[in-house]
């Protein structure tokens, strides 16, 4: 069984880590868009981005050839 106070301490450390993964991940999408919207200003642009089709990043960690 867990004492209270470990219990406590435990909940406190686990939303603070929630929070700080949430803010990270915040970060590194606004960093995509930034590095996707500068990709949109090449100069030779993907037929795709020319036809004015929306690009999102893709943060899947093994990228699929779908």
């Amino acid at each position: 069984m867990i004492a209270p106070g470990k219990a406590q301490k435990k909940a406190a450390r686990t939303a603070r880590l929630s929070a700080a993964l949430r803010e990270n991940l915040k970060r590194r999408k606004a960093q995509a868009r930034g590095r996707a919207k500068s990709d949109d200003v090449a100069e030779n642009p993907s037929p795709e981005k020319a036809a004015g089709e929306g690009h999102t990043p893709d943060f899947r960690r093994n990228r699929g050839s779908d």
